[in-house]
């Protein structure tokens, strides 16, 4: 038989797999994260630059001082009255701030002095309010980048893809946290634009999301921040009417209109109703003279010669550097959308004003716009996005100029060691106030009249004697509201001839205390019958776009 042989089966092992090793990337940041470093950083440099000017003694009577009276009276159950206010201007003293402004909005502040009564928490509060409109801001921006809401208009209907969405967000919450008007505000105190910044954005927000109910509400909050922005209430009811026809929206059109007659009637009714019901003097804060002496003046004036408008607006011309200034910041962005309409009637209120303390851009005005011109540009960088190349220079010169304004007027600040101490002729205020005790009556330069509210009752010394107790003044450095250092010198000498003993003097500093009851030539406290007057505005404010 022959043998039959097999040959053996090999079978081939499958070559090993060795997983492919990869560079292991460090974990990214949640959005949400990044959201709450963005809102941390807008907090930490405002509240900053708040404390600074505090601990610089930077912050004066005129209006941190106004502010923190009128607003410590709200957390008595009082109307927001303010001694510093209706002494200096001789306003009755049963005047209220509600007469001066419409800003029932503080109100809601009056809890945190039971909690803080001190100046302080005023610029806490505005820091966390400016703040709180970061992640608003980021959502605008993913609104406007995917293309929901109305605001995204035609450019943007299909949508950005995912990654730019995100840097959309991400810088448009760094370019509104670092903002230049929000550092200004902040380094000047405490004003009620801390709640018109938010709401503004939130009622801008609401509408992009097609949340009409909310957003009307927003915009009836923000009518109570102050009596001109029901102005702004209107023209974003406009805009959100046309953005909602378009789009066949039946409920924005109804919505926009609404706020659209709403928004002014609530302006106008403000003005010409409740102001003078609290007390407000007929035509104290009209700065149209260039116009007309009075509103009916005025619209007469523009309606028979209308070039009257374009004249003032560019005379002189420092208004039309601030123009050049608050738009050029963002690039000119903000010219390209709708929203910018909102912005007009605030820009329409300076340019047209004779009040040199609205020209320059280093007092709060700007911060009422910022919401307004961020929003704008985003919804400019939304329709550009087709083409990612126009779209990013567009985008990194805005960020490139926003920043370097952030730097220049705050940023810059919160690193130079000097400007967190007070120059040598302000040190000694601090030293003569802890002399004075508490409960006192105190006529107190304006420097150091906030460091005194929460302790005694304060007014600001100026030209005209009021009897207090105890007055605290500088003689060697001119302080607001007097014209020069002789008057304020004269002032003293008047006092130590009548009734007041030095208590303590240094370096130009005077403390004197009232010992005897001996008339005082000129003295004025106002009364019931007191007639308001209006300040005069020193020489040099409104010279300069940058002079503080």
């Amino acid at each position: 038989m022959g043998s039959t042989s097999t040959a053996p089966i090999h079978i081939r092992k499958p070559p090993a797999v060795h997983p492919v090793s990869t560079p292991r990337s460090a974990p990214s940041v949640s959005p949400r994260g990044r959201g709450a470093a963005l809102t941390l950083l807008c907090f930490l440099v405002c509240f900053g630059l708040g404390m600074q000017s505090w601990t610089a003694l930077r912050l004066t009577g005129f209006d941190l001082g106004i502010f923190d009276q009128a607003v410590r009276a709200y957390a008595h159950f009082e109307l927001p009255r303010s001694p510093i206010k209706n002494v200096h201007h001789e306003f009755p003293p049963a005047f209220s701030l509600l007469g001066d402004h419409f800003t029932p909005a503080l109100a809601l502040l009056a809890p945190l002095y039971w909690v803080w009564d001190d100046p302080r928490v005023l610029l806490f509060a505005q820091a966390a309010l400016f703040a709180a409109g970061v992640p608003v801001v980021r959502r605008i921006a993913r609104h406007c980048f995917r293309g929901a809401g109305q605001g995204a208009d035609r450019g943007a209907d299909r949508g950005a893809d995912p990654l730019v969405v995100r840097r959309a967000a991400d810088l448009g919450g760094l370019v509104y946290a670092v903002g230049w008007p929000l550092l200004n505000s902040s380094y000047n105190g405490f004003h009620e634009v801390a709640f018109a910044v938010p709401f503004t954005l939130l009622m801008l927000e609401r509408g992009l999301a097609r949340r009409y109910a909310a957003a009307a509400c927003w915009a009836l909050l923000l009518c109570a921040t102050k009596e001109d922005m029901g102005l702004v209430a209107g023209a974003f009811g406009l805009v959100l009417a046309v953005r909602a026809h378009r789009a066949g929206d039946r409920a924005g059109r109804a919505t926009g209109a609404a706020l659209a007659l709403a928004g002014p009637l609530v302006s106008a009714a403000a003005i010409t109703w409740f102001l003078p019901a609290m007390g407000g003097p007929d035509g104290y804060y009209w700065s149209y003279g260039s116009l007309g002496a009075d509103p009916g003046a005025a619209l007469a004036h523009v309606l028979t010669a209308p070039w009257v408008l374009l004249q003032v607006s560019v005379t002189p011309f420092v208004k039309v550097a601030m123009l050049a200034w608050i738009l050029g910041t963002l690039a000119l962005l903000p010219l390209g959308s709708p929203t910018f309409l909102l912005a007009v009637p605030l820009l329409a209120e300076r340019v047209l004003s004779d009040n040199p303390n609205h020209w320059p851009v280093i007092n709060h005005y700007d911060a009422f716009l910022w919401p307004i011109l961020v929003t704008a540009s985003l919804e400019t960088l939304a329709r550009l996005h087709k083409n990612r190349a126009v779209a990013r220079r567009w985008a990194l010169a805005a960020v490139a100029l926003s920043s370097a304004a952030a730097v220049t007027l705050g940023l810059g600040l919160l690193v130079r060691p000097d400007q967190w101490t007070p120059s040598p002729d302000k040190r000694p205020l601090a030293t003569a106030a802890e002399l004075i005790p508490d409960g006192a009556t105190v006529e107190a330069d304006n420097t150091i009249a906030p460091r005194l509210t929460a302790r005694s009752h304060v007014v600001i010394a100026d030209a005209t004697p009021r009897g207090a107790d105890w007055v605290l003044l500088r003689v060697e450095h001119r302080t607001f509201p007097f014209a020069s250092t002789d008057d304020q010198s004269a002032r003293v000498e008047l006092l130590l001839d009548h009734g007041y003993t030095e208590v303590w003097r240094h370096d130009g500093t005077v403390l004197l205390h009232r010992t005897t009851r001996t008339p005082i030539p000129g003295l004025r406290v106002p009364g019931p019958d007191s007639t308001p007057v209006r300040e005069a505005v020193p020489d040099d404010v409104g010279t300069n776009l940058l002079l503080r």
